[in-house]
């Protein structure tokens, strides 16, 4: 960058050296400069206000959100993997393969102010009726997904940042090349108006006529 810096301050100098093209070398230049330096720093920036946000989020919801014993009454339907729903209930196992079934089932738990509450949940390993499973729940004893762990909040935070990044170092190209276009608009212009100038009188130089 140094190097770039330096050469393009003694071409300044050149006759050849046009005031677009100047312009054009420090439009290079800034872009050049912005997408090294200042993109990472905005995601950076941005994937710590990002994780710094998640991880508020990680907190209220360790406050809210408890484990409790619930009964299984009936397995009512089973379907395949898909994506995880953040509504669903979830409990503390996993499929030993790392596939999770998707099961229907009716239960009832305990809710903060001593009463059972019954519905149907979805979990993600096999029960049987009259099997008690773990559940999370919010205060109110509705169920919830299980809060977010650290890693998931800096997982989630590294790709914003990433993409803070990408998105910066698009809008400074974008905004380059637009740049770029303009000034080679105006050189085109300005050819046009010489030629139009000189055209008539082009190869009579030394002529009688």
């Amino acid at each position: 960058m140094v190097r770039v810096i330096t050469g393009l301050w003694r071409w300044r100098g050149n006759p050849l050296c046009r005031a677009s093209d100047r312009h054009e070398a420090w439009l290079t230049c800034c872009a050049v400069l912005l997408v090294v330096v200042a993109a990472p720093l905005a995601g950076w920036f941005g994937a710590g206000q990002v994780r710094s946000a998640l991880l508020a989020d990680m907190r209220e919801q360790r406050l809210e959100r408890r484990v409790v014993a619930a009964v299984a009454e009936q397995v009512t339907q089973e379907s395949p993997a898909k994506p995880e729903d953040p509504r669903d209930a979830e409990s503390d196992y996993g499929s030993p393969d790392g596939q999770k079934p998707r099961l229907r089932v009716t239960a009832s738990w305990p809710v903060p102010d001593g009463t059972r509450r019954s519905g149907t949940v979805t979990l993600h390993h096999v029960v049987h009726p009259g099997e008690r499973f773990r559940m999370w729940t919010d205060s109110r004893g509705r169920p919830v997904g299980r809060p977010m762990e650290e890693r998931s909040a800096t997982s989630h935070a590294a790709l914003a940042g990433v993409a803070i990044t990408a998105a910066m170092v698009a809008t400074v190209e974008a905004g380059r090349r637009l740049a770029v276009r303009n000034l080679l608009r105006g050189r085109y212009a300005r050819w046009e108006a010489e030629w139009r100038r000189i055209g008539p009188d082009w190869g009579r130089t030394g002529s009688s006529n």
